[in-house]
């Protein structure tokens, strides 16, 4: 019995030390296992850190570059301020401007009115001195006639032979 008490014992030694060894190497293994999940893990969170680093550095650039636009927009909106400006002095002049061509259309319209008025008289005048000529030819023919009639009998008066009726020396 003593050799098998050896033996046995040697079995149950060879037991324990495969087990510690199992052990082991499932410790081994456990923490290699776990030393490649916490490298990878490190990798993962360098590359994060990185990613939030990127992040970081693109939101200041954004925040830079919206600075920006709003300053171009304040400037902008300066530059539209002024423009309005400009365009109501340059519409209140335009309303200044057909105001004062209103005013002068009207007094253009006045001084046709005068100068028809004025027509109108120079055309009544030129009547009235076409009725007077007519006037003035009539009388003249009357008074031509009247001469005429004089001339034959003041003819008469200074040829007393021509006064006999029926006289030859007419």
């Amino acid at each position: 019995m003593a050799s098998t008490d050896r033996s046995g014992g040697g079995l149950a030694r060879t037991v324990r030390v495969v087990g510690i060894g199992v052990v082991l190497a499932g410790a081994a293994l456990a923490f290699a296992g776990m030393g490649l999940f916490m490298y990878q893990m490190g990798r993962d969170m360098s590359a994060m850190t990185e990613a939030v680093s990127q992040m970081g550095l693109d939101v200041s650039s954004m925040t830079g570059d919206m600075e920006h636009m709003v300053d171009d927009m304040d400037l902008m909106a300066d530059s539209m301020v002024e423009g309005q400006a400009s365009i109501l002095g340059d519409l209140g002049q335009v309303r200044l401007r057909t105001e004062l061509l209103a005013m002068d259309m009207h007094e253009i319209q006045m001084d046709m009115h005068d100068m028809t008025i004025s027509i109108r008289g120079m055309a009544i005048d030129l009547r009235d001195m076409d009725d007077s000529t007519g006037r003035m030819t009539r009388a003249s023919g009357a008074m031509s006639d009247s001469m005429s009639r004089i001339s034959v009998d003041m003819d008469r008066m200074t040829r007393p032979e021509g006064l006999a009726p029926m006289s030859p020396f007419r």
